[in-house]
């Protein structure tokens, strides 16, 4: 990695770690927070390895103590909890994020958002099934009541954090960090 992908990166990586303490808690144990926004824009705009890494360094700050979880809690319990599936789903939310993002690089910025929107949708969906089946194996709950409580109520928002990406990502690479390379 060279410097400037590093930096890059820690950048990231502490956009994730101030955006995803900032949830809503619902009923359903299960808050709503803006975690899957800050791994998406992670994937999108540093592509899948870098994007990847970003989540993984939040992730290991998480889970030695610091506060970057949903509802400013940290630790190893929290990953080895019922939602910790969730927060390991991060890690191919990004990459697949990234990985549509880096396919899509050379394309029109319709063609490029589009792309990233079906990434983020795609590693959505493994996010989905990686928490879900977590959130089963460790509260012993059926697959009907775990979907009401894990993802059916986080549909919308992520439809819409995904929306939020696909037009941020081009416009923050060629505003903030392609400007960066030719300086």
């Amino acid at each position: 990695m060279t410097v400037r992908e590093i930096t890059q990166t820690g950048i990231m990586a502490a956009l994730i770690c101030v955006l995803s303490p900032l949830s809503i808690p619902l009923s359903t144990q299960v808050p709503i927070s803006l975690a899957t926004l800050a791994v998406m824009l992670a994937g999108g705009i540093l592509h899948e390895k870098n994007g990847t890494i970003a989540v993984l360094v939040y992730i290991l700050l998480g889970m030695l103590g610091v506060p970057v979880f949903a509802g400013w809690s940290g630790g190893a319990q929290i990953v080895f909890g019922m939602t910790g599936g969730y927060i390991v789903g991060y890690l191919p939310l990004a990459h697949i994020t990234g990985l549509f993002s880096s396919l899509s690089s050379q394309k029109s910025r319709a063609v490029r958002s589009a792309m990233i929107a079906a990434g983020a949708l795609l590693g959505t969906a493994v996010l989905y099934i990686i928490g879900t089946a977590w959130f089963m194996f460790v509260t012993k709950m059926d697959l009907g009541a775990s979907l009401a409580a894990c993802v059916i109520p986080f549909i919308p928002g992520d439809l819409l954090k995904t929306a939020f990406v696909c037009v941020l990502v081009p416009r923050l690479e060629s505003a903030v960090w392609m400007r960066t390379a030719h300086s």
